[in-house]
């Protein structure tokens, strides 16, 4: 087999090698009959790869570009034919030959093998919905419950939120399959929830979590560790220890300034599973050209012990929290057209999300943060590289 290879963007020495992933991809446990099989596995997955840095998306567009490029690809995969797969194979691979688990295993080891990292500390948890595996009349499709490392861009796990099920039920499933030692886990205010930090625990890492409405009582007693402290003629009582951060953001057209206070708890007064302490962030905004000004508080709880973290750390993963939805579920969304592509499928759409989540971290390790210029650059560099090597 012949190489195609993409450079890593300002990065010597780092490349992606379409060979290498292929021997890796073909690993995988193949069920299909060898009789009347054309296609080794790793072949077609590496090929739906390539044509997904390239810029298609949909199932017919990945079909049309292998297709007018198959004497090219036959002989970059020494294949006896001068054919690529058809649509129907390659929907046919990824809805009933691939067993997910497997991919998703073999796609992630290959990220962390050829490129290190996995070692950041924060995980951000949190779903989505495939917009475009809704069934006409219905308003639920596939939901994934995914745990994404923020500062790396790789996804390390999702599972299905089941039909008759949620993501506070399907959360320990996921937490389950993560090595959680040394790790922080971050969630949204619904995951605040006993057994999601019991979970956490388990698994040797630390929580970080908001509370809202959902926990009414928990929010109402950390509140009470920001209130002053009440003070009588002839005494007073000290106020408790605390840290803080103030940032000062300016873009969109406002002026963002956010305090985090943080303060050790009492598990005795709290009595939530590992508390260790409790801040409270003010996120207070000032818009630019009316001058309108809002301001939000929010409380919250981590087990991250007293003297480990300070409140400029704690303020830091908070707000890279949010990168899950940039980073990961905008970047699927829209840059990979995933609720744009229409399947009634349930396997197809996880296979696609799985192959999203690759792309979006092999793009990463390359050095590229713009993930529609790079596939653009990709697409030119695989064109040349056919064109010069093979026509």
């Amino acid at each position: 087999m012949q190489n195609i290879i993409l450079e890593g963007k300002e990065v010597e020495g780092i490349v992606f090698d379409l060979a290498d992933l292929a021997e890796h991809l073909g690993q995988l446990n193949d069920p299909r009959d060898n009789r009347g099989k054309v296609y080794p596995l790793g072949i077609v997955l590496s090929l739906l790869v390539l044509a997904r840095l390239s810029g298609q998306d949909k199932p017919k567009g990945i079909f049309e570009w292998l297709r007018y490029r198959r004497e090219a690809f036959s002989q970059v995969y020494g294949l006896q034919v001068a054919r690529t797969p058809c649509l129907n194979t390659l929907r046919t691979i990824l809805s009933e030959v691939v067993i997910l688990e497997e991919l998703e295993k073999r796609l992630k080891s290959y990220l962390h093998e050829r490129y290190g990292g996995q070692e950041s500390v924060l995980i951000a948890i949190d779903g989505k919905t495939m917009r475009g595996t809704i069934p006409k009349g219905f308003t639920r499709g596939v939901h994934l419950l995914s745990a994404f490392l923020v500062a790396e861009g790789v996804v390390l796990k999702q599972v299905e939120v089941q039909e008759k099920s949620n993501e506070i039920s399907t959360a320990p499933e996921l937490l389950a399959a993560l090595n959680l030692k040394g790790k922080v886990v971050c969630a949204d205010a619904m995951q605040t929830q006993r057994a999601f930090c019991t979970a956490v625990l388990s698994g040797g890492g630390d929580y970080l979590l908001v509370a809202k409405e959902n926990q009414e009582r928990l929010r109402a007693d950390i509140e009470q560790y920001f209130q002053p402290a009440r003070r009588a003629p002839g005494w007073h009582i000290a106020d408790l220890p605390r840290t803080t951060a103030r940032t000062v953001n300016k873009g969109h057209g406002r002026l963002e300034t956010r305090t985090l206070t943080l303060m050790p708890a009492s598990t005795e007064f709290l009595q939530w599973p590992g508390v260790e302490q409790v801040f409270k962030l003010e996120r207070h905004t000032r818009a630019i050209r009316t001058g309108k000004e809002t301001t939000e508080v929010t409380y919250g709880l981590t087990s991250c012990a007293v003297g480990t973290v300070d409140a400029a750390q704690l303020a830091a993963w908070i707000r890279a929290y949010w990168g899950i939805e940039n980073g990961l579920h905008y970047r699927r969304d829209v840059t990979l057209s995933e609720d744009a592509t229409r399947t009634e499928l349930t396997t197809l759409a996880q296979a696609i999300a799985i192959i999203n989540n690759f792309l979006i971290g092999l793009v990463l390790m390359l050095g590229y943060t713009n993930l529609a210029s790079a596939r653009r650059y990709f697409d030119a560099r695989i064109a040349q590289q056919l064109s010069f090597n093979f026509y």
